[in-house]
């Protein structure tokens, strides 16, 4: 059972940490870019799905814990693709609608600079997810002295 806690956790771990090896996310190692919210792979991706994956195993596929998990992975997924993209690309045109304001000095506060990097590509979450899936199976058959 401490599996369904652990595996999700260390899957999320690991694809946050392969986001840092990537040299395409230009990432570098501070506080910040450790919570970082896109990139390849996607870490919410892999949390979910080995999730999903540990408790489909260990539960049974037909249980309704699984049927949860399942739902709540296509939430996150579909969250991480739609919505947080779109969030990103807002971010991005009024960061430049914001800078040309104050070059126009127009802006007499200050604004704070939006994130326009916080969703994912497609490719990034399968990524995530396959990491995800490969966790939980790993250590579920370890767990179970199959390997």
């Amino acid at each position: 059972m401490l599996n369904i806690i652990i595996l999700p956790i260390t899957a999320g771990v690991i694809a946050q940490i392969i986001k840092f090896l990537i040299s395409a996310n230009k990432l570098k190692l501070n506080a910040k870019n450790l919570l970082a919210y896109s990139g390849m792979p996607s870490s919410h991706s892999a949390a979910v799905i080995s999730l999903a994956t540990i408790i489909g195993l260990q539960i049974g596929w037909t249980s309704p814990l699984f049927g949860f998990a399942l739902i709540f992975a296509i939430i996150v997924i579909r969250d991480a693709i739609g919505l947080r993209r779109y969030l990103g690309q807002h971010g991005k045109i009024l960061n430049v609608l914001v800078k040309d304001l104050k070059e126009d000095e127009l802006l007499d506060e200050n604004y704070p600079h939006l994130l326009e990097k916080i969703g994912h590509t497609p490719l990034q979450v399968a990524m995530g997810g396959s990491i995800g899936l490969i966790i939980s199976i790993i250590g579920y058959l370890i767990s179970n002295n199959k390997i």
